[in-house]
């Protein structure tokens, strides 16, 4: 299931640890007996209020989680920001139609139906754009995101300017607010983390190859169409239900910031929805708790700034696609390369001091002036290689200005100059390249055939595998001069 061992060991235990810490912080922040008890209070969730918003952003931090991995990986984390910005002006209609039909103006199941109303059709004008057009996704998601905000600013223009209309709060759902949340909102978002969840489990074949290939969806016959359209009804429902809570404008950052801390984890798309999720739940967790006991700071501003240390976290130490480890893995690369060019270049030259060449290689000492010459090493790389070299026991001591192979190292160069001479001898059959250009193209390669691949190589250049020989090379080597 997990993409390295001991994925599954650590990563929610660095999300416990991103918790306790942020959960520490505001303790500090607290150092009365009094404030120190409203945190266990708020921990164990014997407020009703807290419970309330602390459950709801949770919920709404899973959906959005799972919901942003699917648009991460369609290059759509775009459409989070045109749809809600499209649900604006829905806002303000909704208002509008229910004060002149007489009922209340500011009733929350109407100006939710209008936010979403608003938000499928520009979704549907997204869509429509995209499949009718020559713009690209971006072009039309920026155009539908422009326009509906417009809209919806003019809307809310007039609604204020109405005589008698009571319009105040309607403002609350740019930025969103956590504390009014009612049992009714959280029974909305909690149907709505059903409906998602239900989903994904059900249609996780279906969209994965609608993510990956539409293409190849659209000419095996499935209805990639209606698929992407279930998708977007899912980001549309997760985006309308979180702008009370987070607002229109935030919303994005949490469709977003989830799915893309998870990919640093993984690459494997049920790993980044487990993953996206529970840096989505934690982070309205913390973040609704934190808002709660520091004053003044906006729920959905806390949350955001939450997932944000996350995404900043999985961004310097995801296993997959983090920097640091991404960092040591090339340095380790860089050494196994350099390390491998010197072994072979040693081979080379043995090879070269052979006049006969049915006899075996002989592994004598060699002339470092001649090794750097072989390659053109400056001094202080050839020492940095072969002090890699003797840390792996490939080399012997000496007299000073010598090296000599160990046992281990003359089998190991052997190995490495096979290997590249095999891969020399495929591309020149295969890839039709010149034997004289071979040379550069296999060193880009031969550092990462493994055992299959090598088998492979053999059985398709000679039909059979073969015993441990160095077959000779195919073009001239460079003579070391001396």
């Amino acid at each position: 299931m997990w993409g390295n061992k001991g994925q599954k060991g650590l990563v929610f235990p660095l999300i416990l640890a991103i918790s306790a810490l942020l959960g520490g912080a505001a303790e500090a922040a607290l150092p009365t007996v009094e404030g120190k008890v409203d945190v266990w209070k708020l921990v164990t969730l014997q407020s009703y209020n807290s419970r309330l918003v602390i459950l709801s952003t949770t919920l709404l931090g899973v959906t959005s989680g799972l919901v942003g991995v699917f648009l991460l990986l369609r290059k759509r984390s775009l459409m989070g920001d045109a749809l809600s910005h499209a649900t604006y002006p829905g806002i303000g209609l909704a208002f509008l139609v229910m004060t002149f039909l007489g009922g209340e103006g500011k009733w929350m199941p109407g100006l939710l139906l209008g936010a979403s109303v608003t938000g499928v059709v520009g979704v549907s004008l997204v869509s429509a754009i995209r499949h009718t057009t020559l713009l690209k996704d971006d072009a039309a998601m920026g155009i539908i995101l422009g326009v509906f905000f417009g809209a919806g600013v003019a809307i809310m223009k007039t609604v204020s300017n109405l005589p008698g209309a009571d319009a105040a709060g309607l403002d609350s759902f740019v930025y969103g607010t956590a504390a009014s949340l009612i049992f009714a909102d959280f029974l909305l978002i909690l149907v709505v983390t059903g409906v998602v969840c239900g989903a994904t489990v059900l249609l996780l074949k279906e969209f994965t190859l609608v993510c990956f290939d539409e293409s190849f969806a659209i000419s095996q016959g499935w209805p990639a169409l209606r698929l992407d359209l279930i998708m977007l009804a899912l980001v549309t429902a997760v985006t309308v239900v979180g702008l009370q809570a987070v607002g229109l404008v935030l919303i994005i950052a949490f469709l977003i910031i989830p799915a893309a801390a998870a990919r640093f984890w993984s690459h494997k798309l049920h790993v980044m929805l487990l993953l996206a999720a529970s840096i989505g739940g934690a982070s309205g967790w913390l973040g609704s708790g934190l808002s709660s006991l520091l004053v003044d700071l906006p729920t959905g501003a806390v949350i955001v700034l939450v997932a944000a240390t996350i995404f900043m976290f999985s961004m310097l130490f995801g296993f997959v696609h983090g920097i640091l480890p991404r960092a040591v893995r090339q340095t380790r690369l860089r050494r196994k390369v350099g390390r491998q060019h010197l072994l072979r270049a040693i081979y080379e030259i043995l090879e070269s001091r052979q006049p006969d060449t049915a006899e075996p290689v002989s592994n004598l000492p060699i002339d470092l002036v001649l090794l750097a010459h072989h390659r053109s090493w400056s001094p202080a790389e050839l020492q940095r290689l072969l002090r890699t070299a003797r840390g792996e026991d490939h080399l012997e001591d000496e007299v000073p200005g010598r090296v000599r192979l160990s046992e281990s190292g003359f089998g190991e160069a052997a190995r490495v100059t096979r290997n590249h001479r095999l891969w020399e001898l495929y591309l020149i059959r295969y890839a039709d390249i010149a034997p004289s250009h071979v040379d550069r193209d296999a060193d880009l390669v031969e550092h990462v055939l493994d055992a299959d691949v090598v088998r492979q190589l053999e059985l398709e250049l000679q039909g059979r595998p073969v015993r441990m020989f160095v077959p000779p090379s195919p073009h001239l080597i460079d003579q070391p001069s001396g």
